[in-house]
């Protein structure tokens, strides 16, 4: 099936739209010979068409020509995760995906990433345990005294939604692989909007990414 280049396409209409700006400034012949005004017209549009493109600089020239970026094409688009091959990884790419899926699957793919961050500010905050699982883990076993409510709330871990998981996997992935952490604002602390903890009062939030509000803990703090 014969499918059309955008770029050609978009590049066509916007010829098409600088020849009607110049056509208002054209002259054109009253000869009566309709073959004679017709290649006049012709020839005094392409004659405008190109002194326009010519008075374009470069930059001009391909921002009009460009074809529009889409949000597939955005650090954080679901588009982006969906075209990746299926993550794996070792026991730091385990916990992480784990802690992204109980933590956040329900959230935007920026709402993983920004889980994800924390995670990763903790293991290199001297404050924390200084691996992905230990991080994770910290305060496992004693009821409601995790760092990680899901780690200690009494209830299963159970992945029942494979989809969800290969897409905190991915996540999980590509923060381990060094993305940047651009988004938190070098946090250690989030909740989500239907709760507030006592120290949200003391730490500073650097942002809310859909249903979670993010902190930085202060530095004079101890780790709890």
């Amino acid at each position: 099936m014969f499918r059309p280049d955008l770029r050609s396409v978009w590049g066509l209409l916007t010829v098409l739209a600088m020849a009607g700006a110049a056509q208002a400034d054209v002259t054109v012949s009253t000869s009566t010979n309709p073959t004679a005004s017709l290649q006049s017209r012709i020839g005094s549009l392409m004659d405008a068409e190109s002194g326009t493109a010519r008075g374009m600089n470069a930059r001009t020239m391909k921002r009009l020509t460009a074809v529009p970026r889409g949000d597939d094409d955005t650090p954080y688009s679901k588009g982006r995760i969906d075209r990746m091959r299926k993550a794996s990884g070792g026991k730091p790419w385990s916990c992480l995906t784990e802690a992204l899926y109980f933590e956040a699957r329900g959230e935007t793919v920026q709402g993983m990433f920004a889980v994800a961050e924390v995670i990763l500010n903790r293991v290199d905050d001297a404050r924390y345990p200084d691996t992905v699982c230990g991080v994770v883990n910290q305060g496992t076993g004693e009821r409601f005294r995790c760092q990680f409510t899901y780690t200690c709330d009494g209830r299963p871990e159970t992945i029942a939604d494979a989809r969800a998981f290969e897409r905190v996997g991915k996540v999980a992935r590509i923060m381990l692989d060094g993305e940047d952490r651009r988004l938190t604002g070098g946090a250690t602390h989030y909740h989500t909007k239907s709760v507030k903890p006592k120290w949200s009062r003391v730490f500073e939030r650097t942002t809310t990414i859909g249903y979670h509000h993010f902190y930085r803990q202060p530095d004079r703090l101890a780790s709890r």
